[in-house]
């Protein structure tokens, strides 16, 4: 093996370049990257391999070539540092950029990692050494993160690490009795408790054997906490008194009071409720390219939640990661396979310090330390989003909904509370079909398979690290060998393979499957083969890592892995699937029938073991797996310590404004929702962005499950840790009340069918602890029952504790539930925004406890660094239950035109927020009762604030009252825009005067401060800037949409397409269906297809290049793409004769409209050689997700023939969308020619280069491109997500009508017509 260096003098400009720069202004940084080619079997490349090598690396329009030898050398008084990955397992870039070079001929490439050079030297000629060497050296900790990286000392020469496998040993418990498990328990960090080492020294004893190393780590991993849920299942003692029921039984028995419309509960990987008959769209043979087709069949919808909160406050980018692609292996894992539909997600950590950001409730200096062993929470805040976002954009899972929450307060008897191990919270919706809903029983014979990434040595153990009682107390070795590695290319291949199962239309092969998590191999395995028993061998393994110990293949929950059983004679079609999709798979054993779990070791890395014959597992299943005994668990109740809530004299409610609206809990979320894709898959009725402006407020997510129908599911969030501060049953009832007040505003089938995952995130081991969450629960269940909702799964995270010096920190006690339902009709949803119907908008007021207004655990006491003493409760559920379906009426009836629920913030909040929403002004007018402006406007009592039309006030109020509901008259909507005022008044006296922009800027403050650490500042300023002086994106209809274009010949059929992906292409389901629904004859064909040969562009009149990452785009946007197709012969021969024909048409989106760039098929020079166009990083720096207005110019595109003219409304999803051109000259001729048909407008429908109108920067608006016989057109937007009126966002009143059928769809049937009429 060599190892080949090529150096770029392509500058380095992250975020920790750009922080590192602004806390060290006296020194200067030089950059340049390394790039660190392994070549196995052969030591060098040939002059062709390399000057291909050489293109891959070098960014396009860059003139300097690469080079062999560095560009930064070290001289006196400088410091050069070199640092890359860790080196002792390959990184998801180099994973991927390795599949670039096997698709282009370079096999002999076998890792490639890319490192970064560092040339620190002082400005101004500073001398002062030891001041300089301490500042460098922090400076170099700012550039890197330790937890996955390292300083190279030399240039690499060699990615092999000097690691002997640990040989596997006995255990020596008949010898040596307990005292042999405990040594075992401190070597190996089993986090056995006392209990536990009885248990298993007695288990040994009894069966006259010895364990060895991995059986012991196999136990301690299946029967950790976060394994078995011991907590939830145990038998409970609470001051002296034994409970009747476990917390387990409890939440099983909410079912009891709720339709049983479950067709999944408490025993799988995700939950389910009954769905409905749908069409869908369907490849007729998944393992080829082949036709798409539909067909009917019955689909249910599956939810499942999950928390990733010890990795995540370790290492938060890929904890959150990891802890994403967790929960979507939990979805595709449900029965023999689920269809993976969109994600939640949630974050909580403690108070921020955004540097030269003072939010005054957040206390600092002593008795305020952080400690080393976590990120944080201003890092975690960032980069956990980051993380969670990166994955599932490159994974295309869209996020539709979430929370966010920071506290960090002293209690009253002085306790520190706060999120230090914050909790990072991933939720998933998904469908099923029906006969896929019960995994099959494992029988001798079946072939046991593991399919997704190869071993690695992460997270070994992170089942039991993540059960410690408090964090912190663990070696923080072992804490980064709980750490894991995220690879959401990976994760997707899998998807496609599993997908393929799932969509064969002779039926599914996959009897059984289940995802890996903590445990391991270990764990999945034993899972999936119980109870008849197993035997695996270690050599038939993908092993990442060649130094990995049989303990390390057994336990590491190395990710994107999922095991599942099939029979033999399915093997042929799963392996052909895995080479079409190139994701690895293993067959690594065989069902025994014996009822045991054997390992293996047919490598010969058991050491002394092997000799004797003895296999590093041989357990039986019931050992590990059968009924276990209850644990015991002793809990005393603590008195908690409550003082009123003392506000300071003559607050004023704008003085109060002025904090609670910049609250993480209530202010803005738009640092969450702009980096995350929000319309990938085309199914996404309702996202977080609502209103003119696209701002993220929100209360429910709504999905479709098909593009062909209607019916749906809908989601949302409850959660209220601060109240369960004060009390654990009200906090309880709250997060209940929350979530349903939440889903509320979407159709759903019925109440009793709503089901709710319950997450459960506690320090539940600590005194007082388990007896709040043993009420917390109690309260729970008892107010689903009185509602008829049910509890169907969930998880738990039961060690929410960090020890900070001599202090133990506890998380406030959180219960997250996530209510789902099935929706009839998707569109039939109400979002906060103002719409002013009629000029004649009136708000109303539904209060759930009317005359209380309690201020205890509020975002206005959390501002004045208080609890209180008295919190809002769930009090009347029948009366919930009553404005519940009297709302549910009205939807349906579309007698609401906004709705928003009342939770953090209280009354006023809400009123603002549907005010900021629709970018409408308010006149609200309260009645007190006697009660205190300050409780009657902040508290957060449970109630809807709803926007009806003037006309239909009366029938709206008399529905409530009818039903028993109060329903106010509080105000009305009046003004739009900059001009727009908000005016509160109460018992007639005005509390509140501002204008609307003043306002939303206070609330818009918090995020806008968090996007200038993790995007271009001017960007974000340019934003904000934009956002006080906007009325409403500009939008212009120049066709009708329902007048199609004619076809005037009668040609044999439809016209074929072909929808061609690449490896981590993820938009082509929605264009599938675009194109199928205007009349093509739609195929699936990957580019494996083309270069095997295996099919042929002959029969297709157009080819479709879809969005998402190819190869995680690691070395540019579709670089990877591209180089197929320039490189590999079979495909550059098919896509030249493609080309060259006259009658054939094609379209690239996003990374499609990449590779059409780079392919010069569009902004091809004069000669017609080249591209004068690249696509380059988004001004901003990071990926941006927008609906955006572009406008269709004249063009000799034959796509948009007869839609010059109109603006539309668009979805845009990319991070490399920046249009580069290789001169000015170029950038005119391209732009004069009427070759650049698609430009992002401003609000007065001008082409705009201003942010985020603009999401990347281009230069005069430019969005799309054409070639000059208008037969080519590759555009970054998203058409195929906005074919059907109900993917719209939003549009004005006036315009929705025009979105039958969505004037989008015209594109498409231009191209079908061209098609037909094209002999």
């Amino acid at each position: 093996m060599a190892v080949v260096r090529f150096y770029s003098s392509e500058v380095v400009n992250g975020r920790a370049v750009q922080r590192a720069a602004a806390l060290h202004p006296h020194l200067s940084i030089s950059s340049e990257l390394c790039y660190n080619v392994e070549l196995t079997g052969c030591e060098s490349l040939s002059g062709e391999q390399k000057e291909v090598l050489l293109w891959l690396f070098r960014p396009p329009l860059q003139a300097e070539p690469l080079t062999d030898n560095p560009n930064l050398t070290e001289g006196s008084g400088e410091k050069l540092v070199e640092i890359g990955p860790r080196l002792n397992f390959s990184t998801a870039w180099s994973t991927n950029t390795v599949s670039i070079c096997q698709s282009v001929g370079l096999t002999d490439v076998t890792r490639v990692e890319l490192s970064r050079r560092f040339l620190i030297k002082p400005k101004n000629g500073e001398k002062c050494l030891n001041k300089l060497n301490g500042d460098m050296k922090k400076l170099i900790e700012c550039l890197y993160d330790s937890m996955t990286e390292c300083i190279y000392q030399h240039p690499i020469t060699s990615f092999s690490v000097d690691t002997k496998p640990q040989p596997v040993f006995e255990v020596d418990i008949l010898g040596k009795g307990r005292a042999a498990l405990e040594t075992a328990n401190d070597d190996l960090g089993l986090s056995f408790d006392s209990w536990d080492l009885d248990y298993y020294t007695s288990m040994f004893q009894r069966v006259k054997r010895n364990p060895t190393s991995v059986e012991c780590f196999d136990l301690a991993q299946s029967n950790s906490e976060h394994s078995r849920h011991w907590f939830f299942r145990g038998r409970m003692e609470i001051d002296g008194q034994e409970q009747k029921e476990t917390l387990f039984s409890l939440i099983m028995d909410t079912q009891r009071h709720s339709n049983p419309n479950n067709v999944i509960k408490f025993c799988d990987n995700s939950s389910g409720i009954k769905g409905m008959e749908l069409e869908c769209i369907y490849p007729k043979d998944p393992s080829q390219a082949s036709q798409y087709e539909t067909r009917h069949s019955v689909r249910h919808v599956i939810f499942t939640a999950e928390t990733h909160n010890f990795p995540t406050g370790v290492a938060p980018f890929s904890g959150a990661t990891t802890g994403t692609g967790g929960r979507i292996r939990d979805v595709q894992s449900a029965g023999q396979g689920g269809h993976v539909i969109a994600g939640t997600a949630g974050y909580c950590f403690g108070n921020l310090h955004i540097p030269g950001y003072v939010l005054p409730w957040e206390s600092e200096g002593e008795g305020w330390e952080y400690p080393s062993s976590f990120a944080p929470p201003l890092q975690v805040a960032i980069e956990a989003s980051n993380g969670a976002s990166d994955y599932g954009n490159k994974f295309g899972e869209p996020v539709l909904s979430g929370f966010a929450r920071s506290f960090g307060m002293r209690l009253a008897d002085g306790e520190r509370r706060e999120w230090i191990k914050p909790i990072m919270f991933s939720g998933g919706l998904g469908s099923i079909e029906d006969t896929h809903v019960k995994k099959d029983e494992a029988e001798a014979g079946m072939e046991v398979v593991k399919i997704g990434g190869p071993v690695y040595r992460i997270g070994v153990g992170g089942g039991a690290a993540s059960s410690v009682e408090v964090q912190g107390d663990n070696s923080s070795e072992r804490d980064v060998g709980a750490v894991q590695r995220g690879d959401a290319e990976m994760e997707q291949k899998m998807n496609r393979a599993l997908r393929a199962c799932l969509e064969r239309s002779g039926g599914n092969p996959i009897c059984s499957i289940h995802d890996q998590g903590a445990g391991g191999n270990g764990n999945v395995l034993k899972e999936l083969s119980e109870p008849a028993g197993a035997v695996i061998y270690c050599s038939k393994f993908k092993k990442g890592d060649p130094t990995l110990s049989v303990l390390e293949l057994w336990g590491a929950e190395y990710q994107e892995s999922n095991a599942l059983l099939l029979w033999p004679s399915d093997r042929d079609f799963l392996e052909r699937v895995c080479r079409r999709e190139k994701c690895p798979v293993d067959f690594v054993g065989n069902i025994t029938g014996d009822g045991k779990i054997v390992l293996v070791d047919d490598e010969g890395g058991s050491g002394d073991q092997a000799d004797r014959g003895r296999c590093p597992v041989d357990l039986q299943l019931e050992w590990v797996l059968g009924k276990m005994p209850q644990k015991e668990f002793k809990m005393e109740r603590r008195a908690l310590t409550l003082l009123p809530l003392a506000l300071p004299a003559g607050l004023k409610v704008k003085e109060a404004l002025d904090r609670v609206l910049r609250l993480p809990a209530v202010a803005s979320k738009r640092y969450l929702t702009n980096k995350v894709d929000r319309s990938v898959t085309g199914l996404v009725a309702q996202q977080q962005c609502v209103g003119p402006l696209h701002t993220p407020l929100a209360d429910v997510a709504v999905v479709a499950l098909s593009p062909f129908g209607l019916e749906g599911a809908a989601t949302a969030i409850g959660e209220q840790p601060v109240k369960g501060l004060l009390c654990p049953s009200a906090g309880a009832r709250m997060a209940v009340g929350e979530a349903l007040t939440n889903l509320v505003f979407a159709r759903v089938t019925a109440l009793k069918d709503v089901k709710c995952s319950g997450n459960w995130m506690w320090a539940a081991k600590l005194p007082g602890e388990g007896a709040s969450l043993w009420e917390a629960c109690q309260a729970m269940c008892e107010v689903m029952g009185q509602l008829g909702v049910a509890i169907d799964g969930g998880k738990d995270s039961l060690s929410m504790a960090a020890r900070v010096g001599k202090e133990t920190v506890k998380a406030p006690g959180a219960l997250v539930i996530s209510a789902y339902a099935v929706c009839p009709d998707i569109t039939a949803t109400v979002t906060p925004d103002l719409e002013d119907p009629d000029g004649k908008g009136v708000l109303l007021w539904v209060p759930l406890s009317p005359g209380r207004h309690r201020l205890g655990g509020s975002a206005l006491a959390q501002c004045f660094s208080q609890l209180g003493d008295c919190c809002p409760d769930l009090e009347k559920p029948e009366l919930f239950a009553a404005c519940f379906n009297t709302t549910q009426a009205l939807i349906q009836d579309r007698l609401l035109s906004a709705g928003h629920d009342i939770s953090d913030g209280g009354l006023i909040s809400c009123l603002l927020e549907m005010a900021f929403a629709g970018n409408r002004g308010i006149d609200v007018e309260l009645s007190s009762q006697g009660t205190g402006v300050m409780e009657l406007l902040f508290s957060e009592e449970l109630g809807l604030v709803l926007e009806v039309s003037q006309l239909n006030v009366e029938t709206v109020c008399q529905r409530y009252s009818d039903s028993g509901v109060q329903c106010h008259r509080v105000g009305r909507t009046c003004g739009f825009g900059p001009e727009a005022m908000v005016s509160v008044r109460v018992d007639g006296q005005e509390v509140l005067r501002e204008p609307l922009p003043h306002l939303r800027a206070l609330w818009e403050d918090t995020s806008f401060q968090l996007e200038r650490l993790q995007a271009n500042e001017i960007c974000v300023k340019q934003e904000e800037a934009g956002l006080a002086k906007r009325t409403q994106p500009y939008f212009k209809l120049t066709f009708d949409p329902s007048v199609m274009p004619s076809i005037s010949k009668l040609t044999g059929g439809q016209p074929r397409v072909a929808v061609v992906r690449e490896e981590g292409s993820n938009g082509d389901r929605e264009m599938s269906a675009s194109l199928y629904i205007a009349g093509f004859e739609v195929w699936d064909v990957n580019m494996q297809d083309l270069c095997s040969g295996s099919i042929t562009l002959e029969s297709f009149k157009a080819v479709v290049f879809v969005g998402g990452f190819s190869y995680a785009d690691v070395l540019g946007s579709a670089k990877g793409w591209a180089a197929t197709v320039a490189y590999n012969p079979k495909a550059k021969a098919e896509f030249d004769r493609f080309r060259r024909r006259d009658d054939t048409l094609s379209l690239g989106v996003c990374n499609g409209c990449q590779l059409l760039a780079l392919l010069g098929w569009v902004g091809e020079d004069q000669g017609g050689a080249g591209s004068e166009v690249a696509l380059t990083h988004n001004k901003s720096g990071r990926f941006e997700s927008r609906f955006v207005s572009v406008g269709i110019q004249e063009s000799p595109s034959i796509w948009l023939r007869g839609m010059e003219g109109s603006a539309l409304g668009v979805w845009v999803a990319h991070g490399e969308g920046l249009m580069q051109f290789r001169s000015s000259l170029a950038e005119d001729q391209i732009i004069s020619s009427g070759l650049a048909p698609v430009r992002y407008l401003d609000d007065l429908g001008q082409p705009t280069e201003e942010y985020p109108l603009n999401p990347n920067g281009s230069p005069r608006g430019v969005a799309g491109l054409c070639s000059r016989d208008g037969r080519h057109l590759a555009m970054m937007p998203h058409p195929e997500r906005c074919t059907l009126g109900w993917q719209w966002p939003w549009a004005p009143r006036d315009f929705r009508p025009s979105l039958t059928p969505s004037p989008w769809l015209r594109m498409f049937k231009n191209a079908a017509a061209w098609c037909s009429n094209t002999a």
